[in-house]
């Protein structure tokens, strides 16, 4: 296993991190159990979950993920050996504390202690802000309209809330979702100004079907040592190869709940996916792993968040550590990305 440092502390996180959002819905809690069994074996040592998986999010299921990690570590006493990363939710539908802002002092201190109970932990190690509060352009939205018309709450108080944790020891170190530059940049911002937490990672999309990261973003993982930690590497699924020539496997994300995953599926996407399994095929490499190799090779990258609904999935992911990208293949792929620029942002 391949290690980086989170953001500028000396904490050594595995390159893969272990996603777990299907579990609770595609996947049972044995086969949660065989995934983090099989990860923590092969190295991996960083696992990412938030209070709202599993995921497509349901008032039935909220919560469930966390449950079973909680029910894994009580099982194994294993807690010790994982970085655990976990995320309160932003404006969310009203079965989540009845709905609106969550990041005021009530609704963020109920989500912790929440997410610990599940979890069945003292501690998170990474506590992330799903998402924003304010409205902006997240989730795959272009073309940013300003509207000011909501309220959310201070960043500064945001940060007091978080540190009131860290303090608590409730949690260790803080970092973002699905935040644009000028959210990221406001944060250190502040957190420099009145010392207050530091955000040490940007959890964002991140795939060969959408690098829109690398606008804005990547200069200042760089330079503020906050890494991305890219979710969706494999855009949900597409860029295993398995939906090629209309394919719909049964049980897939695409069979089960394709209208709630739309954004990957359009025309450019499916002529720029055939041309990443062709350079993969002609490499003689895996597509899946080529695209996740690319990610994690990227220096703005701290980690790569996979996900697995099947053992031979999970075996797969991890191993594009050991795969070698050359410079013909990353140039062949800086092609296509000419050629279809972030057809799925």
């Amino acid at each position: 296993m391949n290690y980086k440092k989170l953001g500028n502390t000396d904490l050594k996180v595995s390159t893969i991190c272990l996603g777990t959002m299907t579990w609770g819905e595609q996947n049972s809690e044995n086969e949660g159990f065989e995934q983090m069994d099989y990860a923590l074996d092969q190295g991996v040592n960083f696992w990412d979950t938030a209070e709202i998986y599993s995921v497509p999010p349901r008032e039935e299921t909220f919560g469930h993920t966390e449950t079973i990690i909680g029910n894994w570590f009580e099982k194994t006493k294993n807690r010790d050996k994982v970085i655990l990363a976990s995320k309160v939710c932003g404006p969310m539908r009203e079965y989540v504390r009845g709905g609106g802002n969550q990041f005021g002092e009530k609704n963020i201190t109920e989500a912790l202690e929440g997410s610990l109970r599940r979890l069945k932990t003292d501690c998170i190690d990474l506590y992330q802000l799903h998402w924003p509060e304010r409205k902006t352009n997240f989730f795959g939205k272009l073309g940013y309209e300003h509207d000011d018309s909501n309220e959310w709450t201070r960043f500064e108080d945001i940060l007091g809330n978080l540190k009131k944790f860290i303090d608590q020891g409730k949690i260790k170190h803080v970092g973002v979702s699905n935040e644009t530059p000028w959210g990221l940049s406001k944060y250190l911002e502040l957190s420099k100004d009145k010392n207050l937490p530091r955000m040490l990672s940007v959890q964002n999309p991140y795939n060969l079907l959408n690098r829109t990261y690398e606008i804005g973003l990547a200069e200042m993982s760089i330079r503020e040592q906050a890494g991305l930690l890219a979710y969706s590497p494999l855009a949900c699924g597409y860029l295993s190869g398995k939906y090629r020539n209309k394919k719909l496997p049964k049980n897939s994300r695409m069979e089960r709940d394709g209208d709630f995953w739309s954004r990957y599926n359009n025309q450019n996407a499916e002529k720029a996916i055939e041309l990443y399994y062709e350079i993969s095929k002609k490499h003689n490499l895996s597509l899946a792993q080529m695209s996740l190799k690319f990610l994690e090779i990227q220096p703005f990258v701290t980690s790569v968040i996979i996900g697995a609904t099947t053992m031979e999935q999970l075996k797969t992911n991890i191993e594009s550590i050991d795969i070698d990208l050359n410079e013909e293949v990353i140039k062949e792929i800086n092609e296509i990305q000419k050629i279809y620029p972030n057809p799925c942002p």
